[in-house]
């Protein structure tokens, strides 16, 4: 079935702040589940990816029936769609959760939040163009708060772990990476076929592990928990992120995303009593001002 883009900005502003929040809320309770649990971010990964992907394909099934399978028939449209989950999903995923594993959640969704800057580069070598100024902007204040936030304010250290950087850095890039490639699938393809397909094709590498590790110590709490992250942070946080690109750019539903770390820090700070100092704080501001630097950028 092919699903036609409308031009609907609200409704694209609306689908990517909800994901966004809801992100925010699950990169939190990961947190919790790191810390308390001790589990690895590549089980959480995959039991994220497969028991997601499941879901929202089943779904698909239900209501769908047999249109689930169509863009498979599709020669192209079946190797952008492998190549968005294991290029696309799967390092999003990975490159998230490691970074909040190393650090916290409020820090690995304001690092994860660089991704609209490497679109923008993207979107500039592609195109044989400079960034717009207002887009430079962004850039700079973006930059200027991600030294704030790695350097806790000290010119000559770092703050946060060598991996911690590392993850948070890569997931910038995945996160980058993930918004552009599955657009052209969007506007033929119902949300949920592709996340779910995704979101299966990128949990295969992971498979094993996750149905092998008799490390994690399940209990009901533990299983609690994995749902919370598994429906409401990753289910409903793609369909509404991603469905959202079919109505507004790549580059300003990147920045709005930046309602991440705003989610992610409020709760880690009352709940989980997350430290935060003044630096910090001014790091993940700063980066969450892009948001309403790029909303101006159609009037410059």
């Amino acid at each position: 079935m092919q699903v036609a883009a409308k031009n609907n900005p609200g409704k694209g502003l609306f689908y990517v702040i909800l994901g966004a929040t809801l992100w925010g809320v699950s990169g939190t309770v990961a947190q919790y589940v790191f810390s308390t649990y001790h589990v690895s971010p590549v089980w959480l990964v995959g039991v994220r990816l497969f028991f997601a992907g499941s879901i929202l394909i089943l779904w698909s099934i239900a209501t769908n029936g047999t249109e689930v399978l169509q863009i498979f028939k599709n020669k192209h449209d079946a190797i952008s769609l492998i190549l968005f989950g294991l290029l696309g999903m799967m390092p999003s995923q990975l490159c998230y959760f490691s970074a909040v594993n190393y650090s916290n959640a409020p820090t690995a969704t304001v690092l994860q939040n660089l991704g609209p800057l490497f679109i923008i580069l993207y979107v500039a070598i592609a195109s044989k163009k400079l960034p717009r100024r207002i887009d430079t902007v962004s850039i700079i204040v973006a930059l200027f708060g991600t030294f704030m936030l790695a350097t806790n304010g000290h010119f000559n250290q770092l703050a946060l772990t060598p991996k911690g950087m590392f993850w948070g850095l890569a997931a910038g890039v995945a996160t980058a990476i993930y918004t552009l490639m599955p657009r052209q699938l969007l506007r033929k393809y119902d949300a949920r076929f592709v996340v779910g397909w995704a979101m299966l094709i990128g949990g295969l590498p992971f498979l094993y592990h996750t149905f092998t590790a008799n490390q994690v110590p399940l209990d009901f709490n533990l299983v609690f928990w994995i749902s919370i992250i598994v429906v409401v942070g990753t289910v409903f946080t793609y369909l509404f992120y991603l469905s959202s690109l079919k109505y507004i750019s790549a580059t300003t539903t990147g920045m709005l995303g930046a309602f991440e770390p705003l989610t992610a820090t409020v709760l880690a700070v009352t709940v989980l009593g997350t430290p935060l100092t003044p630096a910090e704080l001014t790091g993940g501001i700063l980066i969450l001002l892009t948001t309403f630097i790029q909303a101006l950028g159609t009037k410059y």
